[in-house]
C-alpha cells in the first residue's frame, strides 16, 4: 500500500464516522472492483433500481453491471423512446428501492454537496427512494462546504459543461461566471447535512480518482 492509498483509508475512516453522526452509513473500498461488490451487496432480489447522471457509475462499470444484472428491475431513461417515456422514468425512479448516484463533492465532516442541472438527482438525494447509494472517489473529498462548492463550481461544473455540449461561460473560459445563462446546469444546489432516516443513505468512498 503506498503512501497515497494509506491516506486515502485513514481519511475515509474520519469522515465514515462523522457520516454516521449524521445518520448515514459509510464504507471504504480501496478499489472499484470491491466497491461494486460491496454495492451489489446492498441489493435484494427482484429490487427496483434506478440511478442519476453520473460519470463515477460510468468509470466504476457500476452501470454496466446494473444493465446486464437479470435480477433487477432497472429503470433507465437510456431504454426511453419518447420525452414522455423519459418524464415517466424521472418520475418512477422516485419510487425505486435503490437509487445509485455519485456525489459533486464530501467535506470530511460528512456533508455532501450537489449541484444538478434538472434536479431529479438530488430530489431522489432527497426524497424518495427506500435506499440511497452514493459512490464516490476520494477525488470528491473536499476540507469544507465552502471548499466543496468550489470545487463543484471551478471543476466538476466545467467538465460536465464539455461533456454535454452545454453553451456556458464556464464551457468557454473554464472559469464559473455565477451565470443565469439558458445552458446553466446549476440550478439547484443541496447539501445533505444529515439524513431525516437513519441508514437510508450509503456513502461508499472508493480510493480512486473517479469522475469530476
Amino acid at each position: 500500500m503506498n503512501p497515497r492509498q494509506m491516506h486515502y483509508e485513514t481519511l475515509a475512516g474520519t469522515i465514515i464516522k462523522n457520516l454516521a453522526r449524521r445518520r448515514m452509513e459509510g464504507y471504504y473500498c480501496a478499489t472499484v472492483e470491491d466497491a461494486e461488490k460491496m454495492a451489489f451487496s446492498f441489493l435484494t432480489p427482484g429490487c427496483t433500481v434506478s440511478f442519476g447522471g453520473s460519470m463515477t457509475l460510468e468509470d466504476t462499470g457500476m452501470l454496466t453491471a446494473l444493465r446486464h444484472d437479470p435480477g433487477i428491475t432497472l429503470l433507465d431513461r437510456a431504454q426511453a423512446k419518447t420525452p414522455e417515456e423519459t418524464k415517466k422514468i424521472y418520475h418512477d425512479a422516485l419510487s425505486s428501492d435503490f437509487y445509485f448516484m455519485s456525489t459533486n463533492a464530501i467535506t470530511k465532516d460528512g456533508e455532501l454537496v450537489n449541484i444538478d442541472g434538472t434536479g431529479n438527482r438530488v430530489a431522489a438525494l432527497i426524497y424518495g427512494p427506500e435506499h440511497v447509494i452514493v459512490m464516490a472517489g476520494m477525488n470528491k473529498v473536499a476540507a469544507n462546504v465552502d471548499e466543496a462548492l468550489s470545487r463543484v463550481h471551478g471543476t466538476a461544473t466545467p467538465m460536465n459543461c464539455k461533456r454535454l455540449g452545454k453553451n456556458t461561460p464556464c464551457s468557454a473560459t473554464g472559469v464559473c461566471s455565477d451565470c443565469l445563462s439558458p445552458d446553466c446546469i446549476c440550478n439547484q444546489v443541496v447539501i445533505t447535512r444529515r439524513s431525516g432516516i437513519e441508514g437510508r443513505i450509503k456513502v461508499i468512498l472508493i480510493g480512486e480518482e473517479l469522475g469530476y
